[in-house]
C-alpha cells in the first residue's frame, strides 16, 4: 500500500510558507517554543523536507544544516503514528548518503528518543535544555557506499 503523503526535498526559498505553517503549528502553539528560537536564521542554507498530503495539505517537516545536523523535524497531530516522521529520517538520511555526510546527528526531545534509536542514532552526553524543552544530542555513523 502507498503512503497518503508524499516526501519532497527542496530549498527554503520554495517551500517557505508550507515549512512555516507546520513549524508555527507544532513548536510554536503547540510546544510553546518562542518564535524568535523557532526562526533562528539557518533555513535558507538547509534542506528542507516537505511532507504533504494526498490533498497537498504540509503537514510535516524537517531539515538538514549542512553540517550534517537533523533538525525541525515536525508532524501535524492528526498524521503522527503514521509514519510520517519516519519518511521525513528516511528523506533526510538519503540526502546525507548521497552527498557523502560520514555521520549526522540530531539534538533530540528527548521524549522522541526511541524514535531515533529505530535508525540506530546513539545518545552522546547527558540530556540538557533547549528552548526549554529536554533534549539529547544522537549521532548516526554513516556507512561508505
Amino acid at each position: 500500500m502507498s503512503n497518503p503523503f508524499s516526501v519532497s526535498l527542496i530549498c527554503w526559498h520554495d517551500g517557505e510558507p508550507l515549512l512555516k505553517s507546520v513549524r508555527e503549528a507544532v513548536f510554536i502553539h503547540e510546544q510553546g517554543i518562542a518564535p524568535e528560537l523557532e526562526w533562528d536564521g539557518a533555513d535558507e542554507h538547509c534542506r528542507h523536507a516537505l511532507v504533504l498530503s494526498a490533498q497537498g495539505e504540509a503537514i510535516g517537516c524537517g531539515r538538514m544544516i549542512s553540517d550534517g545536523h537533523i533538525g525541525r523535524i515536525a508532524v501535524l497531530p492528526k498524521w503522527r503514528k503514521q509514519k510520517v516522521g519516519t519518511a521525513i529520517v528516511e528523506a533526510l538520511l538519503d540526502y546525507a548518503r548521497a552527498h557523502d555526510y560520514p555521520q549526522v546527528d540530531v539534538d533530540a526531545q528527548t521524549y522522541a528518543v526511541p524514535f531515533y534509536h529505530g535508525f540506530e542514532f546513539v545518545e552522546e552526553g547527558a540530556a540538557f535544555m533547549d528552548a526549554g524543552l529536554p533534549h539529547i544530542k544522537m549521532r548516526l555513523k554513516l556507512l561508505a557506499r
